[in-house]
């Protein structure tokens, strides 16, 4: 969460995100669900975390040999559960980079005639920081929960929809790189699939969902919460008051400040990041000690269980429930 540094400074000035792998990377079966309506668990997504965050990894920066690894695992994952790739691959490169760095993005086409042109894009930035000033010995900014917690969610929902073919509408799966250089990868696709002339309905990024809120009346919020009645939908599909509004985010303007805005800018379509994230249960944003001991897991697979009917209902009304607040 690349510009949340500047809110994040202002907050804590008060006190108050190796070798390469091989080619022959295989993604381990999912483990069974701790009941019969989860569809992901805590163990399955603390091993994508223990590896996307690990220290072999070196902290993902954009361009470095750690996100090709990150990138490498991520194509595997997409190929593993038969997502098509939305390009000619998988890799879309980045035109406003100087080093070599790609999104990932994968599609699940639709399964209805009309609606299958009509598309949603689900999103999240993997890559981090990467090497920083030591801190008892460690350089590594991990990244766990900036962003490996958004990537995690997204590959799941990725993985659910590409085996169980449950969407009406198109599904785009996009992880990017260089959002800690200023949005880059998700600017890049945005422009790119506005040239496409892409039908984009809506654009729902995950940013930093590996902790849990606390003391709120809601498990997740949405920036740009009042720009359009996501949440009253989500909330809908969900069967509870799963998505809630946090003042923090609308002061410090977070819309503004992750992926979902440069599709928001493109499109003019409604573009919001979901996020556990609220500056005060989590102390390690861009620092060493952002590690993925640290995330908690069951509340991470509790997030992609919960919104799995949410995005389900989306993909599968008959028309275009989600509107942008006039």
């Amino acid at each position: 969460m690349k510009i949340l540094i500047y809110a994040l400074a202002t907050l804590f000035a008060m006190n108050c995100g190796s070798t390469q792998v091989a080619e022959t990377t295989v993604i381990a079966s999912p483990a069974l669900p701790d009941s019969e309506d989860m569809f992901t668990n805590s163990e399955r997504i603390g091993e994508m975390m223990n590896y996307l965050a690990s220290n072999d990894l070196k902290g993902r920066d954009s361009g470095s040999e750690g996100i090709e690894m990150a990138a490498k695992y991520i194509e595997t994952y997409f190929k593993s559960y038969r997502l098509e790739p939305y390009f000619e691959t998988y890799r879309d490169t980045l035109s406003n980079f100087k080093k070599p760095s790609y999104n990932i993005v994968g599609v699940v086409e639709g399964n209805d005639p009309e609606l299958k042109d009509e598309y949603i894009l689900i999103g999240a930035h993997y890559d981090h920081i990467g090497i920083v000033k030591p801190e008892n010995g460690d350089a590594i900014a991990n990244g766990a929960n900036d962003n490996a917690s958004g990537t995690s969610t997204v590959l799941e929902m990725a993985r659910y929809f590409g085996t169980q073919r449950t969407n009406k509408r198109s599904l785009i799966f996009a992880l990017f790189s260089a959002e800690e250089k200023g949005l880059l990868g998700s600017k890049h696709l945005a422009k790119t699939l506005k040239e496409q002339d892409l039908n984009l309905y809506t654009m729902l990024n995950f940013e930093m969902t590996g902790v849990p809120l606390k003391g709120k009346d809601y498990f997740m919020y949405i920036t740009g919460y009042d720009m359009s009645n996501l949440a009253e939908v989500s909330n809908k599909y969900a069967g509870e008051k799963l998505v809630g509004f946090l003042p923090t985010a609308k002061e410090f303007n977070l819309y503004q400040r992750s992926d979902n805005y440069p599709f928001h800018e493109e499109f003019g379509v409604p573009s919001h990041t979901f996020c556990t994230f609220d500056f005060t249960n989590f102390n390690h944003y861009h620092k060493v000690g952002d590690e993925p001991d640290i995330m908690d897991f069951a509340h991470m697979a509790q997030l992609v269980n919960n919104t799995i009917p949410i995005i389900e209902g989306i993909a599968n009304a008959a028309t275009q429930e989600i509107e942008l607040t006039k």
